[in-house]
C-alpha cells in the first residue's frame, strides 16, 4: 500500500530546493542586505511563509545557501597541478552554463550576513582553497609567503567574477574562456612559485 505521506514529502523537498536555488541566485546577485524574503519567494513562485517553514528565517536560508556553496567549492577542489590552475580558473569564469553553479558559489562566499559564525565559515573555506592552490604550487606544506601568493591569485579570481557578474565591465564581462586563459596563465606563472611550466 502506498504511503499517503510520500507525495507530500517529495513536494516539500522540491519546494525547499526551488527556494534554495532562488535564494542562491538572489543573494549572489544582490547581496544579503538588499535581498528580501519576498523577493526570494516571488522568484521561486511560492508563498513567502514557506521560507519560515523550511528555513526558519532569512538568516537560516542564507546559511543553507552558504552551506551548499561550501559543498560546491570543496567538491571542485582537486589535485590540479600548478600548470593547470590558470586553465581551471578560465574554465570556471568564462565557461558554459555548466559552471554557473560554481560561479554563484564563489559570489556567495563574498556575501556577508553579519553573522560571525557564518563569516568564519566563509573565511575557512576561502583559506582552504588558497591552501590547496599554494600546495599545488609548492608541493609541500605552504608557509605564509606561499599562502599570500595563492590568496592574491584567489582574490584576482573573485574580483573577475564580481566585475563580470555585477558591473558588466567590458571587455572583461564578455571575455570567453579562451580569451581569459593567456592573461590568467601569465598571472599564475608570475605570482605562484613553480607556476611557470616547462616550455617545449
Amino acid at each position: 500500500m502506498t504511503d499517503p505521506g510520500q507525495p507530500r514529502r517529495r513536494d516539500a523537498g522540491r519546494t525547499r530546493q526551488i527556494l534554495l536555488e532562488a535564494a542562491r541566485t538572489r543573494f549572489a546577485r544582490d547581496g544579503y542586505a538588499a535581498t528580501t524574503v519576498r523577493d526570494i519567494a516571488d522568484e521561486a513562485g511560492v508563498n513567502v511563509a514557506l521560507i519560515n517553514r523550511y528555513f526558519t528565517s532569512k538568516e537560516g536560508l542564507f546559511e543553507a545557501c552558504l552551506t551548499t556553496a561550501v559543498t560546491d567549492v570543496r567538491r571542485d577542489e582537486s589535485g590540479v597541478p600548478v600548470d593547470g590552475i590558470a586553465e581551471g580558473i578560465a574554465r570556471r569564469i568564462g565557461g558554459t552554463a555548466d559552471d554557473d553553479r560554481l560561479r554563484v558559489a564563489l559570489l556567495l562566499l563574498l556575501r556577508s550576513s553579519g553573522d560571525d559564525r557564518i563569516d568564519e565559515l566563509r573565511r575557512s573555506v576561502l583559506h582552504a582553497v588558497s591552501e590547496k592552490m599554494a600546495s599545488a604550487a609548492g608541493g609541500a606544506e605552504p608557509d605564509d609567503a606561499a599562502l599570500l601568493r595563492a590568496q592574491i591569485v584567489l582574490a584576482t579570481t573573485l574580483g573577475i567574477v564580481t566585475l563580470r557578474s555585477s558591473l558588466g565591465l567590458q571587455p572583461l564581462a564578455s571575455a570567453t574562456e579562451e580569451q581569459l586563459l593567456d592573461p590568467l596563465r601569465d598571472l599564475v606563472e608570475s605570482v605562484l612559485p613553480g607556476g611557470r611550466p616547462p616550455r617545449s
